[in-house]
């Protein structure tokens, strides 16, 4: 079915300028949305999604009010939500496998609306910039491409990608918004950054820097976060890595190197770190079971026995 903005069909553009060109209230909208400023969310009604994971509840949570992700430069960041249900979806797209992604981000919003008597689906699209490589650009189409190949009408609200998300500082292409909350409760979305990426942050990070594909990481039923398991060939050529310096790390392991945030190489070698500390992934899912976690009355996350 097709992609709708203001209730106008989207039709598939070969370029991110022909589709703004087409509609230009989109700029309008980016505008706003980027001038915001961003929102230091509390971390005790936070669920943080990583770069190729997605996370879906519903206003019903107890645990989770808002579901957040940042350090976004070629990256997207998607938000799906059904208006009946206020089942929300937030998830970390890097175009490893788009089409599969998008797929599982609808499956799991209508899995929660399948009670809803009205409503409709409504997509924030935020993130990428101008960057040199087009890598932005590519992903912006595939991921229009994709949400128009769905069965289901879906309604872009937000749109604040490549050109629309970009700003030139002293000579150099960067994102205007990195990161993005979404208040699960009021489907509100906003620029927003994170003190604190937990749980589980090295795990997760090492999971997606070996190779894994998106998946969800949290069951609203049970209001549980549930990593892994997962598992990675033993690779102790990576630590060529932990003596290299910062422009290196940098030009070799970014896709951007002169758009990242200040924390990325320190993010990189803690994820390296962490994978030559356990080169086998036995002892992180003994039996072979997920890491299971759920917030605390003082608002963190804790590892938890299996349920």
């Amino acid at each position: 079915m097709p992609l709708f903005s203001q209730n106008c069909r989207i039709e598939r553009l070969s370029t991110t300028q022909m589709f703004f060109a087409q509609h230009p209230h989109i700029k309008d909208s980016a505008r706003e949305f980027h001038a915001k400023a961003p929102v230091s969310v509390d971390t005790r009604c936070l669920l943080y999604v990583q770069q190729r994971e997605c996370a879906t509840t519903t206003p019903a949570d107890n645990s989770v009010s808002v579901l957040g992700s940042d350090d976004a430069t070629t990256c997207h960041l998607v938000v799906l939500r059904h208006t009946g249900s206020g089942a929300t979806c937030l998830a970390h797209c890097d175009g490893s496998n788009t089409w599969s992604e998008v797929s599982l981000i609808v499956k799991s919003v209508n899995h929660l609306s399948s009670q809803a008597s009205e409503g409709r689906l409504e997509l924030h699209l935020i993130g990428g910039f101008d960057d040199d490589r087009k890598l932005s650009q590519q992903l912006s189409l595939r991921l229009l491409a994709a949400f128009q190949k769905q069965k289901e009408d879906i309604h872009l609200v937000t749109c604040c990608i490549t050109e629309l998300n970009d700003v030139v500082t002293d000579g150099v292409h960067r994102p205007i918004v990195y990161g993005i909350g979404v208040n699960v409760k009021t489907g509100e979305v906003f620029p927003a950054s994170f003190p604190i990426r937990e749980p589980a942050e090295n795990l997760r990070s090492a999971r997606t820097f070996t190779g894994g594909q998106m998946i969800e990481i949290y069951d609203s039923s049970k209001e549980t976060v549930k990593i892994g398991p997962c598992n990675w060939p033993p690779n102790s050529d990576i630590a060529f890595w932990l003596s290299q310096d910062n422009d290196t790390i940098l030009q070799f392991l970014s896709t951007s190197p002169l758009a990242e945030p200040p924390h990325f190489v320190k993010h990189i070698k803690s994820t390296i770190k962490f994978i030559l500390e356990h080169p086998n992934c036995d002892g992180l899912f003994p039996g072979g079971q997920p890491q299971l976690f759920q917030r605390t009355d003082k608002g963190d996350w804790e590892r938890v026995a299996q349920q």
